[in-house]
């Protein structure tokens, strides 16, 4: 089975707008459209969903990722048990600690204890049971959906954790076998740990596609995303052996003006140049990069050494695509003509 491609960046600058892409996205032939959930970047996602579950027929729809900070969770349930009203049997809840929606707001992310407990309410609510939760009355969602809750995760506790209360987990360790061999045996081991069958629990991978045709820009930019990486996650760098030979992430970005951080820096030449110490093999590591061929190529390879078949591949552009996307030469467009036609066509679909 060949896994589904998704995208997480579309035209976010009216509500109009973004369905318009996404049922764009859906003729071109991408399987799915995420966005992330982040209210002090974008419009509300619950709004923007409903309007494009109402412009598409197939096309699985989610946020990726909302998380349960900025957001109750029986909130979050009853969301997304609506959306899922408004495209039936498409639509998926990517869910995790939190990210810029959590630091931009001065709030702090969730623990894993906090994500666990907040999957397994969502779960209940989301299946139509009736669950204690302090107050006069169980909890319940009169208009439950078995929506499928998917965990974004990097950790080696969070894998473990999502294995055993998501339906899927996407995992964000960029591109090296290294670290997508520990997160899926970590996936596995959280299966096994709470009796369920490893291949019941879907996997996804979220990819940094620097889609970039200069090399030299695009190693550069690499290269942000690479540390993009280390900043949250450093231990990312430890399986495909590579060392950080600079100063502290947060010391750098301080003194150079990087914000919020490597992965969202507005420049991301002049964020990649902060990190020119980092060797070609981090970005090879982080990131696909290149034009269409190179990029097919990257992936290919990646898909073929991982020790699981991907449910999904959410391929996240980098740059931001500027809008409103050349409807023929964009990013959205060039890959799905470019690229997944040669990955899909060399793993057999």
């Amino acid at each position: 089975m060949r896994p589904r491609f998704g995208l997480n960046r579309f035209d976010f600058r009216s509500v109009d707008a973004f369905a318009a892409d996404v049922r764009r996205a859906e003729t071109l032939g991408w399987d799915a459209a995420f966005l992330p959930d982040s209210q002090l970047r974008r419009r509300d996602t619950y709004v923007l969903l409903a309007a494009a579950a109402r412009a598409t027929e197939r096309i699985t729809l989610g946020p990726l990722l909302a998380n349960p900070v900025t957001r109750h969770p029986t909130v979050t349930a009853s969301s997304i048990a609506t959306i899922d009203e408004l495209a039936p049997g498409r639509t998926l809840l990517g869910w995790g600690i939190g990210d810029t929606a959590v630091r931009l707001a001065g709030l702090r992310p969730a623990r894993v204890t906090e994500l666990e407990a907040s999957t397994r309410l969502m779960r209940a609510l989301l299946d139509g049971a009736a669950v204690e939760v302090g107050a006069a009355r169980p909890a319940h969602v009169p208009h439950h959906r078995p929506v499928p809750i998917w965990i974004a995760a990097g950790g080696p506790r969070t894998l473990r954790m999502a294995a055993g209360v998501a339906d899927g987990v996407f995992i964000r360790v960029g591109t090296h076998p290294a670290n997508i061999a520990r997160a899926v045996a970590a996936i596995r081991a959280g299966a096994a740990d709470t009796g369920r069958d490893p291949s019941a629990v879907g996997v996804g991978a979220v990819f940094h596609t620097v889609f970039v045709e200069d090399a030299g820009r695009a190693l550069t930019i690499g290269k942000s995303m690479a540390a993009g990486y280390y900043e949250y996650s450093p231990m990312l760098f430890e399986a495909p052996r590579l060392d950080w030979a600079g100063p502290d992430p947060e010391a750098l970005k301080r003194g150079h003006q990087v914000w919020p951080d490597f992965h969202h820096a507005p420049d991301l030449d002049a964020s990649g140049r902060v990190v020119d110490f980092l060797p070609q093999a981090a970005a090879d590591a982080f990131c696909l990069r290149g034009g269409p061929a190179d990029i097919a190529e990257q992936l290919l390879a990646v898909v073929r050494t991982s020790p699981v078949a991907f449910d999904y591949i959410v391929l996240h552009p980098v740059p931001n695509p500027t809008m409103p996307d050349d409807a023929e030469r964009g990013y959205m467009a060039r890959v799905a003509r470019e690229v997944l036609p040669r990955v899909r066509s060399a793993l057999g679909d």
